[in-house]
């Protein structure tokens, strides 16, 4: 797997070196020269994001987790995207989320939240890029083809995600677990297994009987989050481009998140963003040049708040390191 993930990189960025060659060396750092500083209010947009899908996580929540000052549910989620995004093994942020999330034996609902928050993230992903593609997309000049595949594979997201929230709402996750343990297939490790993904299908069902505006208002807030990328790309168009526009500065967003959505099960994107940019950018009619432009920047600001979130993570994990000294006799979920 290590083996795999080093192919990935190193293809990576054998397709960025291709997309600066075949642009020119010359032209791409010539528009990185003009953006400039202008990068640093590129950067803060995205925080801005981050404080709203924050709170799309928080109706999430637990009635314990949802008390947490939301300085440290901004901290915990940030930390998790930090190594989501520096580590190739999918789900590890999720992980790290769960461990610092959870305390006091609330191992069980931090689970829950994030199980939730994951389906709520893609609902909306999906609903901004669906309801972008029918506003923005209609005029882009892009072959049939992309067309067929773009509505193919969002249908079958679509009904894939539909699947997984009817399985959350009706506590059937741990189905096929329970049915072999039913038949006496495994041994001990599986049936308790099974217990625990019992226990999390029950809370999930309770949520959904109990909570459903929450999920409602969770995707708000992550669309709302998602929506921050149209003022990023509109206010990158207003630095280097002489008329910028709003509506396809939106019509780039939405194409790059459809790209996003497709190429999330990747456990490495490096090079892959950069070279959707440059297609989102031709499809509008913009030099592929500021497509590759526009990948770098959003690379460095993503690098930033990975760096942020590794920061953050360190001091989460000594706090509960602390914590567990303090307290030996409690037991705690910490970070070893």
């Amino acid at each position: 797997m290590k083996k795999f993930h080093l192919l990935m990189i190193l293809a990576g960025c054998l397709l960025i070196a291709l997309l600066i060659y075949r642009i020119g060396p010359g032209q791409l750092w010539s528009q990185l020269n003009l953006l400039g500083w202008a990068l640093v209010p590129l950067i803060l947009i995205e925080g801005v994001a981050d404080l709203f899908h924050t709170q799309a996580w928080r109706h999430c929540l637990s009635d314990t987790h949802r008390a947490l000052p939301f300085s440290r549910i901004f901290c915990i989620r940030m930390a998790g995207y930090s190594v989501n995004y520096l580590t190739p093994t999918i789900g590890m942020g999720e992980v790290a989320k769960g461990v610092l999330l959870a305390s006091n034996n609330t191992g069980l609902e931090s689970a829950t939240g994030i199980i939730i928050d994951n389906l709520s993230y893609g609902l909306a992903q999906l609903l901004f890029v669906v309801g972008g593609t029918l506003v923005t997309l209609p005029g882009a000049r892009m072959p049939r083809g992309i067309w067929v595949a773009m509505l193919t594979a969002t249908a079958l997201l679509g009904v894939g995600m539909f699947t997984f929230l009817i399985m959350q709402k009706y506590g059937k996750l741990g189905a096929f677990l329970r049915w072999l343990v039913d038949h006496r297939v495994g041994g001990r490790r599986l049936r308790k297994l099974a217990a625990s993904i019992t226990e999390v299908d029950q809370e999930l069902e309770l949520f959904y009987e109990r909570r459903r505006a929450d999920l409602l208002l969770s995707v708000f807030w992550h669309i709302a989050g998602m929506a921050c990328g149209i003022l990023q790309c509109y206010y990158f168009l207003m630095v280097l481009t002489v008329h910028p526009s709003l509506t396809i500065a939106a019509g780039l967003w939405f194409l790059g998140t459809w790209f996003n959505l497709l190429s999330f099960a990747l456990p490495v994107d490096l090079g892959v963003m950069e070279a959707t940019r440059v297609i989102s950018f031709v499809v509008f009619g913009l030099q592929a040049s500021l497509g590759l432009t526009y990948g770098i920047a959003l690379r460095l600001e993503q690098l930033f708040w990975a760096g942020v979130g590794l920061l953050i993570y360190a001091v989460l994990a000594v706090q509960m390191r602390k914590k567990a000294i303090a307290n030996p006799e409690q037991k705690t979920y910490g970070v070893t």
